[in-house]
């Protein structure tokens, strides 16, 4: 028989731009590993840089949410709305082009002497672009459930102004409103997509039958709790109320999670790294109360939703995306995602609770923890890359 890896694709084509995973998987995760050994540089060894229109602090906290964040959900949603919908997604020079601005305002934010301004008009001139090209496929077919996710994304590109104003001292606390708003709007995000792929992937991926637990009354108070929450959070951080809702949110999805779980799981990288990514958006629910009811810093909980959460999720979905939108088994992943996945969650424990117990140490756990991201995500760019540019092993187009 002939060897579908070599007969049914030309090794040497081209195919990056074939459809959105490809760039901004990719993209998404150089981005992740020069960002971070940037954001190294300067709190770790006291290198000094200057950026667009903010401090450091601000700068890194914006590209992980609008930059590094936002590229993994634009490779994902122009994925996805391919197959809810049926109708091919933007792709080849329009899509490079949205890259490419994606792009331009990564490096034009690293370069001090550029007007925030001009940084904004790239990056909201990106997510207009993401917002229309999502939007389109789902109004033709009329898929309205499908809706909610392209109204997150117009909240996300409201939040991104807001921050923009702020920097330039035209909104009074723009900054941190935008911030920890595309911050809750993210994990929103993925308590959504979350509650109908990980199930999903889950019953089909372990090798025992399983027929999972999910509740729609779960489902229902759970969105509508993140959003006062998400209200309250920005009206008044880390209070009374936000602490309430954040208990109420930890024991609904912890709920929802123990729902989920079964031991065939943890014999799948590709299922444990998202059930624990799950899991850590749960702890920054608890961490969250904890920030008012026993003095805990505030960053450790946002910490457990970017890092544990946020970024844990987002490498174990682009290593399963990427292999299945490739042509490739994604119940038969390269072996080296275990140790991906294990670093990105020993990196998030190291990161999230190390300092409470040993503060004195703080310097020495942000670099461990920054450390084993790097590797993470150098290790997926190596890995992903070759897949990534080359078309389909199957023959398929996409």
């Amino acid at each position: 028989m002939l060897n579908i890896e070599e007969s049914s694709a030309t090794p040497n084509q081209f195919a990056l731009f074939a459809l959105a995973f490809r760039p901004f998987f990719i993209g998404a995760g150089i981005f992740a590993v020069l960002s971070v050994l940037l954001w190294m540089a300067i709190y770790v060894f006291n290198w000094q840089h200057e950026f667009a229109g903010v401090s450091p602090q601000n700068w890194h906290a914006h590209e992980m949410i609008y930059g590094f964040a936002m590229a993994v959900i634009a490779g994902f949603l122009l994925t996805a709305i391919k197959n809810w919908t049926g109708i091919q997604t933007l792709h080849g020079w329009g899509l490079a082009f949205m890259f490419s601005l994606w792009v331009i305002a990564r490096v034009l934010f690293m370069i001090g002497t550029v007007p925030i301004s001009v940084v904004a008009g790239a990056d909201l001139l990106f997510m207009l672009l993401l917002i229309i090209f999502s939007m389109i496929p789902i109004l033709k077919v009329r898929q309205w459930i499908n809706f909610a996710i392209v109204t997150k994304l117009l909240l996300m590109t409201a939040s991104n102004v807001v921050f923009y104003l702020g920097a330039m001292g035209i909104v009074e606390d723009g900054i941190r409103i935008g911030l920890y708003s595309g911050l809750y709007l993210i994990v929103a995000l993925i308590f959504t997509m979350g509650r109908r792929v990980i199930p999903f992937f889950i019953e089909r991926g372990v090798d025992e039958t399983v027929e999972l637990t999910n509740r729609r009354w779960v489902d229902l108070s759970s969105l509508a709790l993140f959003l006062l929450f998400w209200i309250f959070e920005i009206m008044e951080p880390n209070g009374f109320v936000v602490a309430i809702l954040s208990i109420a949110l930890f024991v609904l999805h912890s709920l929802r999670l123990a729902g989920w779980y079964t031991p065939g799981i943890w014999h799948k990288p590709l299922l444990w790294s998202l059930y624990l990514a799950y899991g850590f958006l749960i702890v920054g629910l608890f961490l969250k109360s904890a920030s008012y009811f026993w003095g805990l810093s505030p960053f450790f909980s946002a910490h457990a939703f970017a890092y544990g959460g946020i970024g844990l999720m987002t490498i174990g979905m682009m290593s399963r995306v990427a292999l299945g939108h490739t042509g490739r088994d994604v119940f038969s992943p390269p072996p080296i995602l275990f140790w991906v996945f294990a670093f990105m969650f020993v990196g998030a424990v190291i990161r999230v609770f190390f300092p409470m117990f040993d503060n004195g140490l703080y310097g020495l756990w942000i670099g461990i923890s920054q450390v084993l991201w790097v590797v993470s995500f150098t290790t997926f760019v190596v890995i992903y890359t070759p897949i990534c540019i080359k078309p389909r092993i199957d023959g398929r187009p996409g």
